[in-house]
């Protein structure tokens, strides 16, 4: 839920399909029940990701020096 509400404060959503995606998703019980969201709202969450790099930032390898892993 942060990041749509993130993508409706960086005007990448509108508030209807802010109101719609979350609502959606408050009454979905599953994955798969989520997958079955309309198209036009999953085209919105999609170009949104997109803009916030959203998919590069998932695709992009960790860090190996992140996070204090060596005790530092």
């Amino acid at each position: 839920m942060k990041t749509i509400d993130e993508m409706l404060n960086l005007a990448l959503l509108t508030p209807e399909q802010h109101h719609q995606i979350s609502a959606w998703l408050a009454q979905a019980d599953s994955p798969d029940e989520i997958l079955q969201m309309p198209a036009a709202l999953w085209q919105a969450v999609e170009r949104a990701s997109v803009v916030m790099g959203i998919d590069t930032d998932l695709l992009r390898p960790p860090a190996l020096d992140a996070g204090g892993l060596d005790g530092y």
